[in-house]
């Protein structure tokens, strides 16, 4: 939160890195960087630089922020400070407060930094975090580990885009948002031997399993040669739906581990746009647990996809035996339906 010499209240939201173009990069930045940005307030904010003091280490440090380009809705805000030893992520921790869903309609309290947070957390730069996942506790996950379930991590920048509810009659119509997602080539080689098996904690981690099919299906129809000249790897919103495909789950994330080792690389790095409405046909996951979703989101449009008709049925049952909803309610395990080949 800025505060101008008028006493306008500026909030700088920050969305994504632009520069450095990678999380870890940026957030470990100590010369500065530029992050896509949501403005409060931002008609009080015209070209002009604003800063803030902060105590860092025992000394002040004035952070400053430029808007230095627009693009909707959204800004491009560069961020430089005054001590080259602090760290970007270090001072988002002592300015910043832990953007939970607005839908809570409070503000963040001290208790939200535990409580909104996964045991398995390990990379910054969410905007929220994978609710379904708070249901795992450490003694949760040994147990799964002594039952001789694997489990595997991988990770998939929230945006705030998850938040934006569907406006449109016809879903198509809506515009999903980019997220970025890494995902490590020994969970790939895992999750190409779980297939048939494979549960999706959250939503977004569906989001991206059901990606890794679609970039596979991308990269197999690239020749070796070219791979050093891909750039970046970007699945759309309309990808699963504008042709027919035909290659198998196992030989889409070959074509991934086939690329991973051709280029030297030990981490997927891709951005998706996929929407996962009625009609679409999982390739990856079977089973999905997650949190109970608003109406008229893309969560619930996901949720329908996934258990086909059954979906009143189930959010029917939860409303009339009073479930908690969202991000801090009750969680459910859902099964992938006939219909989609289960």
């Amino acid at each position: 939160m800025f505060h101008k010499p008028t006493g306008a209240r500026i909030e700088v939201f920050c969305l994504a890195p632009i520069e450095p173009y990678d999380y870890q990069l940026s957030l470990s930045s100590t010369a500065g960087c530029v992050w896509k940005c949501m403005i409060g307030n931002a008609k009080k904010w015209h070209d002009e630089p604003i800063d803030i003091a902060l105590a860092m280490h025992g000394e002040e440090l004035i952070l400053r922020a430029e808007k230095i380009g627009q693009q909707g809705n959204t800004y491009a805000v560069r961020f430089t400070w005054d001590k080259p030893t602090v760290a970007f992520s270090e001072i988002l921790e002592a300015v910043g407060e832990l953007p939970i869903p607005p839908y809570l309609n409070r503000k963040s309290e001290e208790s939200d930094k535990m409580t909104y947070q996964t045991v398995y957390s390990r990379i910054k730069g969410s905007v929220a975090a994978p609710t379904a996942g708070l249901h795992f506790t450490q003694a949760v996950l040994d147990d799964l580990h002594k039952r001789g379930i694997r489990t595997t991590e991988l990770t998939l920048h929230v945006g705030a885009g998850t938040f934006q509810p569907v406006k449109v009659e016809d879903a198509n119509e809506h515009p999903m948002h980019t997220e970025i997602i890494a995902v490590p080539r020994q969970a790939i080689a895992d999750i190409q031997a779980g297939l048939g098996h494979i549960v999706a904690v959250g939503t977004t981690s569906m989001r991206t399993l059901e990606s890794l099919y679609f970039i596979g299906c991308r990269l197999r129809n690239i020749e070796i040669s070219k791979y050093r000249n891909i750039e970046t790897i970007h699945i759309n919103q309309h990808e699963p739906y504008e042709r027919e495909y035909t290659l198998s789950a196992h030989e889409a994330l070959q074509a991934i581990l086939d690329y991973l080792d051709a280029t030297g690389q030990d981490t997927l790095h891709a951005e998706t746009q996929i929407m996962i409405r009625p009609g679409y046909t999982f390739r990856i996951v079977d089973i999905l647990i997650t949190n109970f979703h608003q109406p008229k989101s893309t969560l619930l449009l996901l949720v329908s996809a996934f258990v086909g008709g059954d979906w009143k049925t189930i959010y029917d049952y939860a409303l009339s035996h009073e479930f908690r909803f969202l991000s801090y309610g009750d969680s459910s395990i859902l099964y992938k339906t006939a219909a989609h080949g289960c």
